[in-house]
């Protein structure tokens, strides 16, 4: 693999995994959040916990393509706030369709 497809892979794979939590009801895409035995809408908390599980897991791909690709460099906290504020604007999209976005029911102006 070279280093652009490992890139360009890397940026789809953290906006997928961004939006995700906020796209659907169900924890990590696998599980069905359950309240009293029937499903429930997922509580804001646990959708801003998938988010970071999510970052640290794109994360680990990052290194691991950085690793296969060249030497990987250390890095101080400052990179990972950075890719972490980075990762919250790839994400941007989903919370606004999941919490902004009105669904209205409207036709258009009426033609009276």
């Amino acid at each position: 693999m070279n280093q652009t497809l490992a890139v360009w892979l890397l940026i789809a794979l953290a906006a997928i995994s961004a939006n995700l939590p906020f796209l659907n009801e169900r924890v990590f895409a696998l599980f069905a959040w359950r309240k009293g035995g029937a499903p429930a809408v997922k509580p804001i908390w646990l959708r801003m916990v998938e988010v970071l599980v999510f970052y640290v897991i794109v994360g680990l791909i990052g290194f691991a393509f950085e690793s296969a690709l060249g030497n990987p460099f250390p890095q101080g906290w400052q990179f990972y706030v950075i890719g972490l504020c980075l990762f919250l604007v790839l994400g941007y999209p989903g919370f606004v369709i999941r919490y902004l976005h009105k669904n209205r029911k409207h036709d258009g102006p009426s033609r009276d």
